[in-house]
């Protein structure tokens, strides 16, 4: 792992390949570290002739925290957002945005396939509107377009998600209880839920960095960033939508929206599949970033 310093925050990331190779950009969900794009997926992609990088957003992971910052009030968040005035919040999606293009200056990249999951898709999609002549390719995956008009996550997703969980600290037992319960709600159907895998995965995030804070902030990075169908209209990159037909959080509508907003996007939805990324997808999912990178 490195550290880089871009726009006033540390980013820590690692790289897979040739470093002479078109490079993919992997950009994380809410809330998670960049290990949650495995090492196997990582490797798969960069055997394709790309080198793979992928890092912690900022607030999570060994990258910079703003854990100084006061804990989010969901209920003033909404009353703000709903009177049209602007939330006291610590970061937008537009900065997140912007620490994609300061990585690639720090890594002297001119140009980049970007690759986002969720909120990570969202990012992606502010980056390749707002810096068009860094962008290659575009692929966001299980993400939305912002659209308010669509469907919403089930509340009792919407509470799992947002139910604190109990210190990892105090009670071990408790909080792999509570990630597990979330993480077997929101994945597919067609594959088998991995429950010792993922306990590592989490465990290992904790082992990194654990901040229960970040979450919030970051909900709060994606509900100011509003509408983006109208950025959306602007890319003019190959660009790919991947979406679970399965997923409770962003329903498959999300995804739907996001490509008919892109101009010529192509639209894979994959039965099975829920708002996770299970090893038994990674080739199909690699297949489709490459024959999308490949499009440019």
């Amino acid at each position: 792992m490195n550290i880089l310093k871009v726009n006033g925050v540390d980013l820590a990331y690692d790289s897979f390949g040739n470093e002479n190779d078109e490079a993919i950009i992997l950009i994380a969900g809410l809330g998670t570290q960049m290990i949650r794009w495995t090492a196997p997926f990582c490797e798969i992609l960069a055997a394709r002739g790309f080198r793979v990088i992928r890092f912690d957003n900022r607030d999570v992971g060994c990258s910079t925290h703003f854990s100084h910052y006061p804990a989010l009030n969901f209920e003033a968040l909404a009353t703000a957002l709903m009177s049209g005035q602007r939330p006291d919040i610590p970061y937008t999606l537009d900065d997140m945005a912007g620490d994609v293009i300061g990585l690639l200056d720090a890594l002297s990249i001119d140009r980049a396939h970007l690759v986002g999951r969720s909120m990570g898709g969202m990012i992606a999609q502010i980056a390749a509107s707002e810096y068009p002549e860094r962008v290659l390719s575009l692929t966001s995956i299980m993400s939305s377009s912002g659209n308010p008009t669509l469907p919403q996550a089930s509340p009792d997703v919407m509470a799992l998600m947002t139910k604190p969980a109990p210190s990892p600290f105090e009670d071990e037992a408790g909080f792999l209880a509570h990630s597990l319960a979330f993480a077997k709600r929101i994945a597919g159907t067609g594959y088998p839920f991995e429950d010792d895998a993922y306990r590592a995965l989490i465990l290992e995030e904790v082992l990194r960095a654990y901040d229960p804070g970040s979450v919030g902030r970051q909900i709060a990075a994606i509900a100011v960033s509003g509408d983006r169908r109208p950025r959306l209209a602007t890319i003019k990159v190959p660009a790919l939508v991947i979406h679970g037909v399965d997923d409770p959080l962003f329903v498959p509508a999300c995804g739907e929206d996001t490509a008919s907003a892109i101009p010529g996007a192509e639209l894979l939805l994959v039965d099975g599949m829920g708002h996770d990324l299970p090893h038994q997808l990674y080739k199909v999912t690699v297949d489709a970033i490459e024959r999308t990178a490949r499009r440019n």
